[in-house]
């Protein structure tokens, strides 16, 4: 593509490329100069403007915009038509935001006039919501460049898609202590089922039990067998301080694994991530207790859209993991006396 300044006269079929204002005449940027434009301009006393001129083998911005998000789209994921060089992708369904970043890279590698930006990968999505956007920088670039960027891109094909949400039924099992109300466990429920809304998923079953081990070890096993049960959530009345307390003990006891004790979210770092009867098992922290976004949003929206979270996964979590301080919170991160129970962050 030619980009500069040209004769009025030699601009007819270029693309402005800055507005331009000349008595009554005004040509809007990215307007494909016309015949009678030339002439407006010429009678206005504009002798020359600044255009881009496509060459053989060029593709105009939108079109490349509009081929590029194609490709990069994947499963739940729908592509607006372009304007201006730019074309958007929105989430088809609910769900969980799946990005393959390497690909993403590798498309922003292959040039500076071609560029991809997503939402963060593993965020839960609502449908409609805009997930990525390609842009093109110039007003066109060069066929063989879009055909590289394309090549980019179905290397890591889908780059982007969202995983609907699979799992539907929920199992609670909440522990009581003395101390601990009744109602303390009621609004843990009522968050909880704020949290699910969105996913479609449902508290199925309630159970509550003495922070035993034999107790809880029994109602777990119990709850998991349930063919009505797609997931187990334990909420402690105690935070979970080894791997040999009560919660991840009832959970081995009663022949489950426990694949990941505590992650690097802080609001989150006592999060439990197990399985059992071939279902997903989370030790809640005690920070799930609160509607604000914290680290057990993060693991259970996955589990929820099927997507395994292994150790590795959670290990990875602590860049962007520390989180805003959450009002539930008896212990601030820094000042403050220490409190004698802290419920877990």
């Amino acid at each position: 593509m030619r980009f500069g300044p040209l004769p009025v006269a030699e601009a007819v079929g270029a693309v402005a490329a800055h507005s331009v204002r000349a008595g009554d005449v005004v040509i809007r940027k990215g307007h494909r100069l016309t015949r009678e434009d030339a002439q407006r301009l010429k009678a206005a006393g504009v002798s020359s403007l600044t255009v881009a001129m496509m060459e053989p083998g060029d593709v105009n911005e939108d079109e490349a915009a509009h081929r590029l998000a194609c490709v990069v789209a994947g499963e739940g994921v729908r592509v607006e038509h372009p304007f201006t060089g730019r074309s958007n992708l929105f989430a088809e369904w609910p769900g969980v935001f799946v990005v393959e970043a390497e690909g993403v890279d590798a498309v922003n590698a292959v040039s500076e006039e071609v560029t991809l930006a997503t939402l963060p990968a593993f965020k839960p999505v609502v449908a409609g919501e805009m997930l990525a956007t390609v842009k093109i920088i110039p007003y066109a670039i060069s066929g063989n460049l879009l055909e590289r960027a394309e090549a980019a891109a179905r290397h890591s094909a889908p780059i982007l898609k969202v995983l609907p949400y699979r799992l539907t039924s929920v199992g609670v099992i909440s522990t009581r202590l003395p101390g601990l109300k009744e109602s303390v466990i009621d609004k843990t429920l009522r968050v909880l089922a704020g949290r699910l809304a969105p996913t479609g998923a449902v508290v199925a079953s309630d159970e509550r039990v003495a922070h035993d081990e034999a107790a809880l070890c029994e109602a777990v096993a119990a709850v998991a067998e349930r063919p009505d049960i797609d997931m187990v959530i334990v909420f402690g009345a105690s935070a979970v301080a080894d791997r040999r307390d009560v919660v991840p003990a009832a959970i081995t006891g009663a022949g489950g694994m426990v694949d990941h004790l505590g992650m690097p979210v802080d609001p989150g770092n006592l999060l439990l991530v197990g399985r059992l009867a071939g279902k997903p098992v989370l030790g809640a922290p005690g920070c799930a207790r609160s509607p604000k976004e914290n680290g057990f949003d993060w693991v259970l929206h996955r589990l929820l859209a099927g997507l395994s979270v292994t150790s590795a996964d959670i290990m990875r979590l602590g860049v962007g993991g520390l989180l805003m301080e959450i009002v539930s919170r008896p212990q601030p991160r820094e000042g403050g006396e220490p409190q004698p129970e802290d419920n877990g962050a």
